[in-house]
């Protein structure tokens, strides 16, 4: 993470996670506001809960691009938390200013295609977070329609867990988990509905969801290469894992010979090198060229 945040004349920093970064604007009687956020998408890259070194340049632009498309794509679907995209030139291009919610305490996933931590859940006890899956699934599996897999939102460091229904319902309530199971399937089925006409699978995405006056409203990043897995439609073929536009290229290097770095052994990654640099950026570019059918244009 930086050492220090930047400055944004008429912002106040609050906050640094992984890979974002959020600020307050001042308002007039010179106190941050409590009903706004500016959201910022930095060029950081996480992997396996470590910010790694160094950057992917251009990340933070694709990232914040992308989910501005998306959110007008599921306009229909679901409410958004975004009140403008005019923002400081410090961050242009990669920020957004959003209204300030009360996020929900759960990590909201849906899959619609059996792989990564569900694949390994499900080749455990034929269940992932907690749903009965039919036998003789393998890497790549079509499901009839999505699930909702979702699960506990760890403090930064530590890992998610997976959660069953009756978990999320027993944290937000029936009626916020029905709203949040049924919004999260219907944004990955949209998605991958829009995402079929562009040659691209969308195998399983993560979404966050805030409250207002008891209304769900889709928060921070939609159908992005850093919360969904994108696979080449052409390319699909089931019992073995799939190409990708996604992370998923840099978790393989980290997990491959190639980088000599022992997931359990508790030490950060070694640097990317390069080559892994410049083909990460080029797979979110893609990505983000495909879906949109727009040149992507660097700010």
């Amino acid at each position: 993470m930086p050492s220090a945040p930047l400055a944004i004349p008429g912002f106040v920093h609050l906050y640094s996670g992984k890979v974002r970064d959020l600020y307050a604007p001042v308002g007039d009687d010179g106190r941050p506001r409590e009903d706004e956020l500016l959201l910022v998408a930095s060029d950081r890259i996480s992997a396996f809960d470590f910010v790694l070194e160094p950057a992917i340049p251009d990340k933070g632009a694709v990232l914040t691009q992308l989910s501005l498309w998306w959110f007008e794509q599921l306009a229909q679907v679901v409410p958004n938390h975004v009140i403008s995209t005019d923002v400081p030139a410090e961050v242009a291009g990669r920020a957004v200013l959003v209204r300030r919610l009360e996020m929900l305490p759960v990590e909201c996933v849906a899959r619609a295609y059996l792989t990564g931590g569900g694949l390994r859940e499900y080749a455990a006890d034929g269940r992932v977070s907690g749903v009965r899956l039919p036998e003789g699934l393998v890497d790549g599996s079509r499901f009839a329609e999505p699930i909702f897999t979702p699960s506990t939102k760890a403090p930064q460091g530590e890992h998610d867990e997976p959660m069953s229904y009756a978990e999320v319902e027993a944290a937000i309530g029936p009626d916020l988990a029905a709203r949040a199971r049924d919004l999260t399937t219907a944004i990955l089925a949209k998605g991958n509905e829009i995402a079929a006409q562009r040659g691209i699978l969308i195998a399983d995405t993560k979404v966050e969801f805030g409250v207002v006056d008891g209304e769900l409203i889709l928060a921070d990043e939609v159908l992005t290469p850093d919360s969904s897995r994108f696979w080449p439609a052409d390319q699909w073929e089931p019992g073995h894992p799939q190409p990708s536009f996604d992370k998923e290229f840099v978790r393989e290097w980290l997990l491959s010979p190639a980088s000599g770095w022992d997931k359990v052994s508790g030490q950060a990654p070694p640097p990317l090198p390069a080559e892994v640099v410049e083909r990460t950026r080029a797979k979110y570019v893609e990505a983000y060229e495909r879906l949109t059918g727009r040149p992507f244009v660097a700010i």
